[in-house]
């Protein structure tokens, strides 16, 4: 039964090891052909809220940085850095050449900061890691990779915004499960 289990969460983590992978390739495709807008020589653009717009890359990039934190809960600091290089080299691999070069730059130092300030924030507890790991990488990724693919940080606000609600959501959904877990425990010895 053990194997069995082990089996299970072995898959689970290759799972989203490469779903991480695959917000690579995505993002980078929704930049450059999907959106409301698409800026000439400039990305394709989105509405995120309150008036504001963002590159679509955004959906997904929100989304990597959360299941960064998340491959790194369920292996370690080393499964994260090997996710982050292979990353790093399948955008350069898929993209047009000015999206490659500065998404496989991007991502490169984005995650491996968001690596660093998770893995720091960790030990307090894993919906400050998120929040804190997400707050970082959403502005390091969003100002550098805008500067580097087309000169301009004019989206890098909506585009910082649109990654930290996906870190707000997950840090929400962490702590709520938190709460309740002690909530739980607490019940059952009243």
């Amino acid at each position: 039964m053990k194997m069995y289990q082990f089996k299970n969460f072995f898959q689970l983590k290759v799972a989203i090891f490469f779903a991480f992978l695959s917000t690579v390739p995505a993002a980078n495709y929704l930049i450059s052909n999907v959106g409301t807008f698409c800026v000439p020589d400039g990305p394709c653009l989105i509405p995120i809220g309150f008036g504001i717009t963002a590159p679509s890359g955004v959906l997904l990039i929100g989304l990597a940085l959360v299941l960064r934190d998340y491959l790194q809960e369920l292996t370690n600091w080393k499964w994260s850095a090997i996710a982050v290089l292979s990353g790093a080299i399948i955008s350069m691999m898929i993209s047009s050449p000015y999206l490659a070069m500065a998404s496989a730059i991007t991502f490169l130092v984005a995650e491996l900061m968001d690596l660093v300030v998770y893995t720091k924030l960790r030990s307090i507890n894993s919906y400050i890691a998120v929040l804190g790991s997400g707050f970082v990488g959403a502005i390091l990724d969003s100002c550098l990779f805008l500067y580097l693919a087309f000169g301009s940080l004019d989206h890098a606000f909506g585009n910082s915004i649109g990654k930290i609600y996906a870190s707000i959501a997950v840090a929400a959904f962490l702590f709520w499960r938190h709460t309740r877990k002690n909530n739980l425990k607490d019940f059952h010895n009243a």
